[in-house]
């Protein structure tokens, strides 16, 4: 979400093999450590709903971009 809000058929595209349930639960939790925004412009069906990186989940960027760079440097 770094490069902006998606909406949850879009993260769901972005990660093949994660079921709705785990997103929706993954998100959630996310949004209660206050790492993403849940904002809804539709409340009528069809939702419109969005999620996007707070600046808390946004300062995660450098520490990920190490601890994934070490695990593929230590992959066998």
């Amino acid at each position: 979400m770094l490069d902006g809000p998606h909406r949850h058929a879009a993260l769901r595209r972005r990660l093949p093999g994660i079921t709705q349930k785990v997103l929706t639960e993954t998100l959630r939790g996310m949004a209660a450590d206050g790492l993403v925004e849940r904002h809804v412009y539709k409340e009528s069906a069809p939702r419109h709903v969005e999620y996007a990186l707070t600046d808390l989940g946004k300062s995660l960027q450098v520490p990920l971009t190490a601890i994934c760079g070490w695990a593929v440097a230590h992959s066998e």
